[in-house]
Parts: C-alpha cells; structure tokens; sequence
C-alpha cells in the first residue's frame, strides 16, 4: 500500500488569459490580488481546481472566468501547464493554462478585471508574463493559418471588422484586398441574409462563420 504521506500533492491551479480587443490593439484581463503572495500585484484570472466540483480542467476554467470576471460564455483553448518549484513561493505548483477570447461587446458584465494591453501590461504575479508572453505566440502563430481571430468578435460581423481582428491579434497590418480575398477563396464565411451593419453611413454585409469550431487553413491568411 503506497504511503499517500509520503508524496505531498502539489498545488492544481488554472489560469485563464482572457483576451479582446482595444483601439490599439489587444488587452489582457487581470485581477488585482488581495492576499500574499504578491498582494495588490496583477496577476491573470485563476483558482485553484475544485476536486468535487470540476468534471475537469476546462469546466474549471470556465467556473473560475464566471466566478472571478462574471463571465458565462467565453471562447476557451487550452495553452499549457506551466509547472515548477521557482513559480510559486508556498510551494511546488502547476497551473493549466487556457487563453479566452472574447469580443468587447461582452465584457461589459466583467467585474473586478482591469484590462491592459497584451504587450505591455506591466508587471504581473507569479510566472504571468511568461504565461501571457506563450497565450500571444499561440494566437499570432496559430491565428495566421485558422478561424481563431474571429472568435475575438461577436457572431456576425462585418469583412471589415474581420480584417480588423486579424489586424490586431497578428500584431501587424494586413493588405485588406488580399485579406478579402484569401477569404473569399477559403469559403470560411457565410452571407447573413438581410442583416447589415449600419455603423458606417453606407451599410455593410454582415457576415458569420461557417464553423463555430476553430477551422485550420492550408495557407498563410
């Protein structure tokens, strides 16, 4: 019979990067800790994981980002595990890392979460930057070759609002006629039938994903 004693548990945590979008680019939410360690440092929005409670670690993810952030649907991938004894002063520590991506639009029920830029959100708790640094090497390298980008919008949009979101998620401009293009020979999207965008004076196609699954492509966007 193994000695359950003699093998401490480490410490289960999750940690969710929730991003979206913002006029210059993208913003991460954090939360201002309360308690040591790093007390009132920003740090990522997590928890630890409930054994009675969670099915697994997304259900925990997902409990976390609606307790922390008063957020219910929310676009969720899982990164990595970022583990180790250095990461964490009370101990030996992992934590599964998940990235979400929600349009602003639905961030208006977010409580207790401060949002600043991706890039450039000063320090963090813990580990986060190296977390945050990894969530934006899989979003721009991944989001070159699939759908993800448009989760980071709402279910309908505009071929402008698209080309917008792949602008600021890759971190660097895209040609709009080649963009509209590669999309229109990807058949990723589908024509919403008389529905327009009137946030312009002339009146824009709304469009939506064929897939509300990310959707891999065979090219460069």
């Amino acid at each position: 019979m193994v000695d359950e004693a003699a093998f401490p548990r480490p410490i289960l945590t999750i940690d969710v990067i929730l991003l979206t979008l913002g006029a210059e680019g993208l913003r991460v939410g954090l939360i201002s800790r309360a308690g040591a360690p790093y007390a009132g440092r920003l740090a990522l929005i997590g928890g630890y994981v409930h054994l009675e409670e969670d099915s697994d670690a997304e259900a925990a993810a997902r409990r976390i980002v609606a307790a922390k952030a008063g957020l219910a649907h929310v676009f969720l991938e899982q990164l990595q595990t970022f583990s180790g004894r250095a990461r964490d002063p009370r101990g030996w520590s992992a934590t599964v890392a998940y990235y979400g991506l929600c349009p602003p639009g639905d961030l208006e029920g977010a409580k207790d979460v401060i949002f600043r830029s991706a890039d450039n959100p000063g320090p963090l708790a813990f580990d986060h930057a190296e977390i945050l640094a990894a969530a934006l090497a899989r979003l721009r390298g991944k989001g070159a070759y699939s759908t993800l980008p448009a989760f980071l919008l709402p279910p309908t949009f505009t071929l402008s609002q698209l080309h917008d979101a792949y602008e600021r998620a890759m971190g660097q401009p895209i040609n709009e006629s080649a963009f509209r293009r590669k999309i229109s020979e990807l058949d990723i999207l589908e024509r919403v039938d008389g529905a327009f965008s009137r946030a312009t004076a002339r009146p824009a196609m709304l469009y939506r994903l064929r897939a509300r699954t990310v959707q891999a492509f065979d090219r460069r966007i």
